[in-house]
């Protein structure tokens, strides 16, 4: 099932700094610019720093005035880390999609000792998420020899829940990555698309 474009569509991402929150953002808020929408980004909050917790929001429609997403009205929660995917679970619509990479990593406060990483992580998912799409995208990219592109893994699993042409996202990777790394991350877009499609079968 696809998000309706008729309506604003509301999509947060959620990681930590260091897995390319930033690059995702932009390439979901081009390829619904490119499709013809109008796009309102939230810049990316939180410490950006390897390690801290980050979010961004994107909003589009054919009119969008605001780019913050009201609690409880996100289409799409996508998560490039488990934990992070619970920390902004609120923001998910109860109809709405969770597309979660199944990478895990350790935050300061537990490799000091100060806290510790849940275990039992993919169960807390499980309630947590009514429709929650888990994918190995760190596994993905590595087979591609080129494990930074995971954020991009994750974009294309996030790109079967949106009604959003794949030319248009195509065509945005070639637009916000560098030249050099334009096929990789095709192949890392594909590889996403596909992983969702192997489920769905």
């Amino acid at each position: 099932m696809t998000v309706d474009t008729n309506k604003t569509v509301n999509v947060v991402l959620a990681g930590v700094g260091g897995q390319g929150i930033l690059l995702a953002s932009e390439v979901l808020a081009r390829a619904a610019m490119i499709a013809g929408y109008t796009v309102k980004t939230n810049e990316v909050h939180g410490m950006a720093q390897r390690g801290g917790s980050v979010i961004a929001q994107i909003r589009y429609g054919s009119e969008v005035h605001s780019p913050l997403i009201i609690v409880g009205t996100a289409d799409i929660l996508a998560a490039l880390e488990k934990i992070e995917a619970l920390r902004y679970a609120h923001y998910l619509s109860p109809a709405g999609v969770a597309v979660v990479s199944r990478d895990e990593m350790v935050p300061v406060t537990v490799s000091s000792g100060k806290a510790k990483y849940p275990e039992n992580v993919e169960e807390l998912l499980g309630k947590a998420f009514n429709r929650l799409v888990c994918i190995d995208a760190t596994g993905e990219a590595v087979k591609l020899g080129v494990v930074q592109a995971a954020n991009i893994v994750v974009m294309g699993a996030v790109s079967m829940q949106l009604n959003l042409p794949v030319e248009s996202w195509q065509e945005s990777i070639r637009s916000t990555v560098k030249p050099k790394y334009v096929d990789m991350n095709l192949k890392a877009f594909d590889a996403g698309r596909r992983l969702v499609f192997e489920k769905r079968a």
